[in-house]
């Protein structure tokens, strides 16, 4: 029995995602055990593993059905699902679920099943397949800034003003990947640059907003301030914490690594089995074990670059470009938090740290990708079999 007669698409890419998940069973099930203390005080982190085990066999699930999706119905989907993105995002924000002592309303509860869930990464990949369709419906259509200001900037901006008081990290990554991918669709310059001085304006009075009112954004400005402070060296003892314990988990694990589970700054490292994993990894795989996690990302993203050129159609190509892109993006913005390249941001590692919606949303995206993928697979078969069916004189023919 062939595993490929089961699954579609690029086998290099369902290559990676496996070495990775299962990867990341050793750093999850070490990192939980400051979870486990704080948690329940015995530091048992079974658990943690099991839940864990849970996310990514429900992920690799996900991820297989929407493969099997012809992507040509995202098209559709989008449409249909950005009003379901933006009531879900005005729900998350009411209820203000808190969630790993986090202040911010990033979670909704799942009715019935009791599941916490991050409306935001969702609104995240729908928005980004919504901007592939509208880029693709406009190529080679002379387009002006008026005519895009409703069925492109109107979607994104609501669904990033819902999201900015909240998750400014996300907000950013949002507006970061639609910009390129805009860019990269073909979509005037001029009027990017323009999006561009309008966000800029538009974050400055949120900011000035929230700071003449407090009350109406509790903690986020000021927790942004002060992550930036830190980043500059002027936080205080309780802002630098968290960075000062993970540069001493990279000082631990230069160059070879302690050794799977034997990490010490497990123990005083708050969200090290998601926000700081990676420095979880550097300290017990070492050097070693960093780069050849970084160089997995990197394939990662070449084997994107490789099947949105392969794409069949200009949807294809820009919806892998949209919603695989920022898998890899905030892959490496957890990889540059966690040795202090760039302030905190809340991100997590895809498909290696915990967390049910990050590998859930993940699996879905990769899924769509893979659906991309498939489709080329299928068509090349066709073309295979349409040469292996024509004699000599049709192939000549077809070539004349």
């Amino acid at each position: 029995m062939k595993v490929k007669n089961y699954i579609s698409g690029d086998t290099f890419l369902w290559a990676l995602v496996i070495i990775l998940l299962v990867f990341s069973f050793l750093p999850v099930y070490s990192a939980s055990a400051n979870l486990a203390y704080i948690g329940q005080g015995t530091g048992n982190t079974t658990k943690y593993l099991v839940k864990h085990f849970g996310h990514i066999i429900i992920g690799l699930g996900l991820l297989y059905a929407v493969h099997k999706i012809p992507y040509r119905y995202f098209r559709g989907l989008s449409v249909l699902l950005i009003p379901v993105v933006v009531i879900l995002l005005i729900y998350t924000a009411m209820q203000g679920t808190v969630m790993g002592g986090a202040s911010a309303s990033r979670w909704m509860t799942v009715p019935v099943i009791g599941m916490k869930f991050q409306t935001s990464t969702f609104a995240f990949v729908v928005l980004m397949a919504y901007v592939a369709k509208y880029l693709a419906s406009i190529k080679d259509k002379e387009v002006t800034f008026k005519q895009s200001l409703l069925p492109l900037w109107l979607p994104v901006g609501i669904i990033l003003v819902l999201i900015v008081p909240f998750n400014l990290s996300t907000a950013v990554l949002i507006f970061t990947m639609v910009l390129l991918t805009c860019f990269i669709g073909g979509y005037p310059l001029k009027y990017l640059m323009s999006i561009i001085g309008i966000g800029f304006l538009s974050m400055t009075l949120f900011v000035l907003t929230a700071k003449a009112f407090p009350g109406v954004f509790p903690n986020r400005v000021d927790t942004w301030v002060s992550r930036i402070e830190t980043f500059g060296g002027e936080g205080d003892a309780d802002t630098n914490y968290q960075v000062e314990r993970a540069k001493t988990a990279i000082a631990n694990g230069y160059p070879f690594g302690v050794g799977p589970g034997k990490s010490v700054t497990k123990h005083v490292l708050p969200q090290s089995s998601s926000d700081f994993i990676f420095a979880i990894i550097l300290e017990e795989f070492g050097l070693i074990g960093g780069l050849t996690i970084l160089a997995l990302y990197l394939f990662f993203l070449f084997r994107l670059i490789i099947i949105s050129t392969k794409a069949g159609t200009v949807f294809g190509q820009l919806l892998v470009i949209g919603v695989g892109f920022p898998i890899i993006f905030q892959a490496l913005t957890n990889m540059a938090v966690a040795v202090n390249l760039i302030p905190v941001t809340g991100q997590t590692l895809p498909l290696i740290s915990s967390g049910g919606t990050s590998i859930l949303m993940t699996c879905m995206s990769i899924g769509i990708v893979l659906s991309v993928s498939a489709k080329r697979d299928e068509e090349k078969i066709q073309e295979k079999t349409k040469d292996e069916e024509m004699n000599p004189l049709d192939v000549l023919s077809e070539a004349i």
